[in-house]
């Protein structure tokens, strides 16, 4: 067996992780980089292995930086099936073409600046012709069944609990008359989230690859980030301002929309104007509304009462580029959800650039912002940001709530580590930045006495 880290390695972008056993070649996740613009430029174009050899892809959820990547592996040679759960199948069908409406826009920007310079233009990554080709490949399970992928291979999915049809990765493998199972954990949820079921616990791997993201940080406890959250929407909304935040389409607005929803229901908010000006998270959030077999408890308890957290007085989503616009010349208070959620593209740019330079405003960052972002720059305080290839000064506050993060934190994710790999020949940590896997690699080994790896981009091991 052998496993070779292509992406998310030291780093919290780009899921690619190649398994190599029985002869077959199959492929955990193929994400997007995102950051540098030119960095990620080279990287996704790049592939580090010949699509057309692969003999499987499994995806462990929708999100862009985990299967952003696969309509360019079927434009390059890759034949085979993409595994993935029912929803998460519904969020790729919409969010892919998201992806490569993207593609077009930057590509069509950079080749104006090429042009300017004498040089050739590029092709986007892939376009929507690949997107529909892509999804042909598309194959669906149910959680917790036993799928034989190969002969030798088995693979079961397990709840992650991260986004709707997010999952944990459970290959049997069989090879030389011994068998072992490796278990990827994807992107793992917070237990007690809104909405979705907490993590499941159960698996028991010979072999863990799993994420890292807020390996050496704990985050506030769930109450007290909705009394901050609720404390930023009354002081924004006293100064006449206009409450910003940047959010993934699927996941994250969704729970964004159910606080606000448990705010107003609770008595502690009164009716306001709450805007999605996303088109792809009006899409996900239909999604959201059929897939129930995803829920927890509390969220079938709503809707059994006949309510909706993504139905409320005041709600808008914007669909038009012109109600969008519409946005900034309004200027009383209201609540602008926009994507995408590190600022690197889409709408939120738009309202970020009307809106940073009043003090009367509040930019709010509810998820992780990778390194080289502009939602990173804004979390770490920088007073004049580009925008569009434009200076603009940041007048407006900015605020960081982590307690309503997507990813598990230190302590959870020591605690899945523990009781999922404390018997493990191997433990991998990868979507990490360097500094958070070597916190949580000590905590493991201290609980644990596991050593576990933090393969770099391109690294191999044989097991």
């Amino acid at each position: 067996m052998k496993i070779t880290f292509h992406g998310a390695a030291q780093a919290v972008t780009g899921s690619k992780h190649l398994l190599e056993v029985g002869g077959r070649r199959i492929l955990l996740d193929c994400g997007l980089h995102q950051g540098h613009r030119e960095e990620s430029e080279r990287l996704n174009r790049e592939m580090p292995f010949d699509p057309g050899t692969l003999d499987a892809i499994v995806l462990s959820h929708a999100h862009i930086d985990h299967s952003g990547n696969l309509p360019g592996v079927v434009k390059n040679g890759f034949a085979g099936m993409i595994t993935c759960t029912f929803a998460t199948r519904d969020l790729a069908a919409i969010m892919l073409p998201d992806s490569a409406h993207i593609q077009q826009y930057d590509i069509e920007y950079l080749n104006r600046k090429r042009e300017k310079q004498g040089l050739k233009p590029l092709e986007p990554l892939y376009d929507a012709e690949d997107v529909t080709e892509t999804l042909k490949h598309f194959m669906s399970i149910p959680y917790n069944r036993s799928f034989p992928l190969f002969p030798d291979i088995s693979l079961r999915f397990l709840e992650a609990g991260h986004i709707l049809g997010s999952t944990q990765v459970e290959l049997t493998v069989r090879e030389k008359g011994r068998s072992r199972v490796v278990l990827f954990s994807g992107d793992l949820g917070r237990p007690g989230r809104p909405i979705l079921k907490d993590p499941d616990m159960s698996a028991r791997a010979d072999v863990l690859i799993m994420e890292s993201t807020y390996g050496g940080r704990n985050h506030e406890e769930q109450e007290e980030a909705l009394q901050r959250f609720g404390g930023i929407i009354r002081r924004t909304f006293d100064q006449g301002g206009k409450l910003i935040i940047p959010s993934f389409s699927v996941g994250r607005t969704q729970e964004v929309l159910y606080y606000i929803h448990e705010l107003v229901a609770r008595g502690e908010m009164p009716p306001m104007r709450v805007y999605v000006d996303s088109p792809l998270s009006f899409d996900a959030t239909e999604v959201y509304k059929i897939h129930q077999e995803c829920f927890d408890a509390s969220m079938r308890d709503y809707l059994y009462s006949n309510m909706s957290p993504f139905q409320f007085e005041g709600l808008h989503f914007t669909q038009g580029v012109e109600d969008s616009k519409a946005l900034n010349y309004d200027q009383s208070p209201m609540v602008i959800i926009s994507a995408s959620g590190m600022c690197e593209n889409g709408r939120i740019l738009h309202h970020l650039k009307n809106n940073i330079e009043d003090e009367k405003n509040t930019v709010l960052a509810v998820g992780f912002m990778a390194e080289h972002t502009l939602g990173r720059k804004l979390v770490n305080g920088e007073k004049l940001v580009r925008i569009f290839g434009e200076e603009y000064q940041v007048n407006a506050s900015v605020e960081v709530i982590n307690g309503f993060s997507a990813h598990a934190d230190s302590d959870a994710l020591l605690d899945y580590a523990v009781r999922t790999g404390g018997e493990a020949e191997k433990i991998f940590l990868v979507h990490g930045e360097p500094d958070q896997c070597d916190i949580l690699s000590a905590r493991i080994t201290e609980r644990t006495g596991i050593i576990p790896a933090i393969p770099s981009r391109g690294d191999s091991f044989e097991l």
